[in-house]
């Protein structure tokens, strides 16, 4: 998640799930949860029986809308405004947690000075929000406490995510929400071990434990540790790969776990420079969109078929274990590794279990060092977890806050636009969303026939205004064209949809809405829009339903 590494350093979840159902607001944004992240949904519906207030704040009318307290439906690619909108009423109304700001944080003043752009008749102007739904929402989150903010991509995947996650941090912050049990700032990670991806390394600036490339001790720890020289050079983020690959800077390319042909922003320009890459290696548990187009597919083993540990969403480290063997040909992913690597002639791949590498990252990862496979037989453990005898921490930035001060830095931020807007060529907005029934491109669920009867093919929400103006009707054909290319989808009329703006998933190889999707980077983390891109939706002739 973009953002965080300000105050809150590495973008997981600051508190735990089992917090949720104590908290008496919470603020969904930019988090389609019932679908998502269920298991979170259901605590949240919890905290909310328990008498908690529920704010979701999302352009479509989402599920949680039936449990919300209010309702904040903003314009795609409007939550900085929305965000410093109601930060602005709290700082106006004298509702900001003073004790907390004077000892805990820095950079109010600064903060307080870019408020003045978000006066309330701006921000109804840039969110279509109603002023007095922001001041309400506003006074309602900063008055029970504690008090917890949600957020998955929906807020992150935009050319300004960055600073819609700060936006975020500042509202936790101002409201004294944060290293408190069942507040805090909680991003929900998209899939089962992002966060344990990240954890270990898995971003172009840091080694395991978000320890800095850049830093000079710690590439000596690494070098000494692994016998080789590092780089000092800050790399390249996905998109950049991707883009790399394009233009013949990057001649090959091994993926693991990843389709980009379905995932990627403008997918069909992902496949074009897949298919340039001079060797490509697909190393997934089935033969993907991307797998077909490589010239090595290397088949790994499933989660159900193999050792090790995964980290959830709220830093708990837990134990994967084994109960089949590996079907056909298949291997787990860390011995294809160490095998090509012995291959190759490195030294220090001689690993024999998943255990013996977990050992070996708890020795370089200070917030791993006291967990172990003996210790997780009880249960999981959060991160950090500095020694044999720490229980582990529930709850992040009790005492001080991940940077050099110590203290929470609020950020003034400025509202800017989404990289695209609707026009009389292209007057809509599409963003993407998910089905509780498929995950991600797919690659799993959809091998399930229960859930292909369940949800088969792709549907794109409309609102019945729009459809109207259209000529459209619920399953009629509509073809969906942006500036990148056009997919075919079945209509969806639906009220949840706002006028103006259509939603599908990205689950369907039948109709790659990525090969839609505008891939315009947030400067910081180089996310691509993938939320906001403008299309054009026509019935296709002779597309109507049951024709």
């Amino acid at each position: 998640m973009a953002g965080l590494v300000t105050s809150f350093g590495s973008g997981a979840m600051t508190n735990s799930i089992g917090e949720i159902a104590e908290t008496k607001c919470m603020l969904a944004i930019g988090t389609n949860t019932t679908v998502a992240h269920p298991v979170i949904a259901v605590e949240m519906k919890k905290a909310v029986r328990n008498g908690a207030k529920l704010i979701v704040a999302n352009p479509k009318e989402i599920d949680l809308c039936r449990a919300a307290t209010s309702f904040v439906q903003q314009r795609p690619g409007s939550d900085v405004a929305l965000l410093m909108g109601m930060a602005r009423v709290i700082v106006d109304e004298g509702l900001e947690d003073k004790e907390f700001i004077a000892e805990r944080c820095e950079n109010f003043d600064a903060l307080k000075e870019s408020l003045e752009a978000f006066d309330p008749d701006t921000v109804e102007k840039l969110t279509g929000v109603p002023k007095e739904e922001v001041a309400e929402a506003a006074r309602c989150f900063a008055t029970h406490k504690p008090a917890s903010i949600f957020f998955a991509m929906g807020i992150t995947q935009h050319t300004h995510g960055t600073d819609n996650v700060l936006a975020v941090a500042n509202l936790a912050m101002l409201t004294g929400n944060v290293g408190k049990t069942s507040s805090g700032v909680n991003p929900l990670r998209g899939q089962n071990n992002v966060q344990g991806a990240c954890d270990m390394g898995s971003l172009p600036n840091v080694y395991p434990g978000y320890q800095k490339v850049i830093d000079p001790k710690i590439r000596e720890k690494f070098q000494q540790a692994w016998g080789c020289d590092l780089s000092d050079s800050v790399g390249i983020t996905h998109t950049e790969i991707i883009d790399a690959v394009h233009d013949g800077t990057i001649k090959s390319l091994y993926l693991i776990g990843e389709n980009p042909v379905l995932s990627e922003a403008n997918a069909s320009h992902a496949e074009e420079a897949l298919k340039r890459t001079d060797f490509l290696v697909v190393q997934d548990i089935f033969l993907t969109e991307t797998a077909e187009l490589a010239d090595v597919v290397l088949p790994g083993a499933t989660f159900a078929e193999k050792d090790g540990t995964f980290t959830n969403t709220e830093r708990r480290v837990q134990r994967v274990r084994k109960v089949i063997e590996p079907v056909g040909d298949s291997k787990p992913d860390w011995w294809i590794t160490c095998e090509i690597a012995k291959r190759m002639g490195a030294a220090g791949f001689d690993f024999e279990s998943p255990e013996e590498i977990f050992t070996e990252i708890t020795s370089l990862t200070p917030s791993y060092a006291g967990i172990t496979y003996e210790r997780l037989e009880g249960g999981g453990l959060q991160w950090p977890c500095p020694s044999a005898d720490h229980p582990g921490t529930p709850t992040l930035h009790t005492e001080r806050f991940a940077t050099p001060s110590g203290k929470g830095k609020f950020m003034p931020l400025e509202y800017r636009p989404p990289a695209e807007l609707p026009d009389d060529e292209y007057p809509l907005i599409l963003t993407t969303d998910r089905s509780l029934f498929h995950f991600h491109t797919s690659t799993m669920t959809r091998k399930v026939a229960g859930l292909e009867q369940l949800d088969g093919r792709e549907r794109l929400g409309i609102n019945p205004d729009d459809a109207a103006r259209l000529g459209i009707a619920d399953d009629d054909t509509l073809r969906v064209t942006s500036r990148r290319g056009e997919v075919t989808v079945v209509a969806n009329v639906t009220g949840a949809c706002p006028p103006g703006l259509v939603s599908s998933t990205f689950h369907f190889a039948e109709s790659r809405m990525n090969v839609l999707t505008n891939p315009a980077l947030d400067p910081v983390a180089k996310i691509p829009e993938t939320k906001v891109c403008a299309v054009r939706v026509e019935k296709m002739p002779g597309g109507e339903s049951g024709g």
